[in-house]
């Protein structure tokens, strides 16, 4: 499987059909539902239904009505500031819903995510993205990329309440391979402080309906990934697709992380997946 640049990935046709589906989950929760406990840290239920009104309200004030989002209340001055920056957005939003019933929350995510997936609908796939993808390293990204950071968003705290009640996931694995494809692109960013000469190679292999294989290569003293595998890599992870998107948003505390990767090759070019992740902590 020859080494390539990996492929430019439209979620944009995604986001209505995930939307959709849940929010048929949300209409079937019990009320003891909405107060489970998710992976998402001390997030509730509907605290991960709130966040995700937020981001698709966030997005459609921003991208569709061209609002300018208001300035940070102190400096961003690095990586901290701006995490500390968004940590305070969520939780501001998530303490003010504490006062949102269940039933409106399912209302208000209705009409959010509808008017999000009309909005990305129309998108170009080539212009500059709205905002930048953080946890890849850039701070200007191609459009099809911001929109793809997007779709992982919806995908992952959707999957955090599924898990957390018990309902099945999505049955298309093309919604899961959409989210590895993206949430992948953080894999260089991740290994910027990882010293190998040129030519090194770091193989992933997720095997399962919606896996797939990706190669870190070192090049002009960088990392960038392809999609495929060289003949020989220098280290060569398999897991499966369940485990890494779980992996990559912080789902998978470190041991079960160990446990759920087989390594063959040089260890340390394996380690640093371990704490790689395509969302902003």
């Amino acid at each position: 499987m020859p080494l390539s640049p990996p492929p430019v990935v439209d979620t944009r046709p995604l986001f209505r059909p995930v939307c959709s589906a849940f929010a048929v989950i949300l209409r079937g929760l019990s009320a003891d539902d909405w107060h489970r406990g998710t992976l998402a840290g001390t997030w509730t239920v509907r605290d991960v239904v709130a966040h995700l009104v937020d981001l698709s309200l966030r997005r459609v004030s921003f991208q569709r009505d061209a609002l300018v989002p208001p300035p940070p209340p102190f400096p961003i001055a690095g990586e901290r500031d701006f995490v500390r920056f968004i940590n305070g957005l969520n939780h501001d939003w998530v303490s003010v819903t504490k006062r949102f019933s269940p039933q409106v929350l399912t209302e208000l995510f209705d009409l959010a995510s509808a008017d999000l997936a009309a909005c990305v609908e129309g998108l170009s796939l080539e212009a500059p993205g709205l905002f930048g993808v953080s946890w890849a390293g850039e701070a200007a990204s191609d459009g099809w990329f911001d929109v793809g950071r997007e779709f992982t968003e919806l995908w992952h705290h959707q999957m955090q309440v599924r898990l957390a009640v018990g309902a099945a996931p999505l049955a298309d694995p093309r919604y899961l391979h959409a989210v590895l494809e993206v949430s992948l692109r953080a894999l260089p960013h991740a290994y910027r402080e990882v010293t190998a000469p040129d030519g090194a190679t770091m193989t992933i292999e997720a095997h399962g309906p919606a896996g797939g294989t990706w190669t870190l290569l070192r090049e002009r003293g960088a990392w960038t990934l392809r999609s495929g595998a060289p003949d020989r890599s220098d280290a060569r992870v398999r897991l499966s697709d369940d485990a890494a998107w779980r992996l990559l948003y912080n789902a998978l505390p470190g041991p079960q992380a160990s446990a759920a990767m087989t390594v063959e090759g040089t260890r340390e070019l394996a380690a640093p997946l371990l704490r790689a992740r395509s969302i902003v902590v």
